[in-house]
């Protein structure tokens, strides 16, 4: 099975209605997955925030889990330039 990314809303019938037609050169069914915005989506700053707090993440507290120093690899120095990023990908 092939999988298309694209995009839609629900109208006020609650029929999804996409953007652009679909790249299916015969009629057939498909699978649906609808991924619709969360009722309470969290801010990033809460994210950012309630991230260390959380046990989730207890385990990196354990010394054992501290295996890189400031030696190891190579510093990064972006020698682009931001303004032509999106060219770069070309």
């Amino acid at each position: 099975m092939n999988a298309i990314e694209t995009t839609g809303v629900v109208d006020a019938q609650h029929q999804l209605r996409l953007d652009e037609p679909l790249p299916i050169l015969r009629q057939s069914r498909v699978r649906v997955i609808v991924l619709g915005p969360e009722a309470e989506d969290i801010s990033e700053a809460a994210w950012t925030k309630a991230a260390p707090a959380s046990p989730a993440f207890d385990f990196l507290k354990d010394a054992a889990e501290d295996v890189y120093t400031a030696a190891d690899g190579k510093p990064f120095h972006d020698q682009g330039h931001i303004e032509n990023w999106p060219l770069c990908l070309a």
